[in-house]
């Protein structure tokens, strides 16, 4: 009889670590199933819009080099749509200043910019390279706009 007993504990010890980690399993598998339903209600929850001006506005020359010059004063906002962009950008903000500068330097046709047509490329040009930038840090963060809240190109 002993030796069943025995026996019998021996079972007992095998199969008790082996319930727990079945146990703990189901523990892991529920908290995975709550954060994929917290995911699911962060990614249903509306798009918010918050714009973010970039100080102080933008004046440099533009136009062909050599040529009289000609001045771009330029107003920017970025606009985001998650809370979670506007700390991103104002960590990268020297960055993206600097290829705003950039790109507002290498402006040769004054023509285009004083259309709506040209600030529209321009604008659209802008929004790429800031999410480049934003793409290369690995911030998982993009704008989804470009705004000039001043534009004004002086001859």
């Amino acid at each position: 009889m002993i030796p069943d007993l025995k026996r019998f504990l021996l079972i007992i010890a095998l199969t008790l670590p082996l319930s727990q980690i079945g146990f703990a399993q189901e523990e892991t598998t529920e908290e995975q199933e709550a954060q994929t339903e917290e995911q699911e209600e962060e990614a249903k929850k509306p798009d918010v819009t918050d714009y973010i001006g970039m100080n102080p506005p933008f004046i440099t020359n533009v136009g062909e080099p050599g040529s009289s010059l000609v001045y771009l004063k330029t107003a920017v906002t970025l606009r985001a749509s998650r809370t979670s962009t506007r700390p991103v950008l104002e960590t990268h903000m020297p960055r993206l200043r600097h290829e705003l500068v950039m790109l507002f330097g290498e402006q040769t046709d004054v023509d285009a910019l004083s259309g709506t047509a040209g600030q529209n490329t321009l604008r659209e040009e802008a929004k790429k390279r800031i999410n480049q930038v934003l793409e290369e840090q690995q911030t998982g963060e993009s704008v989804s706009d470009v705004l000039f809240t001043e534009f004004v190109v002086q001859r």
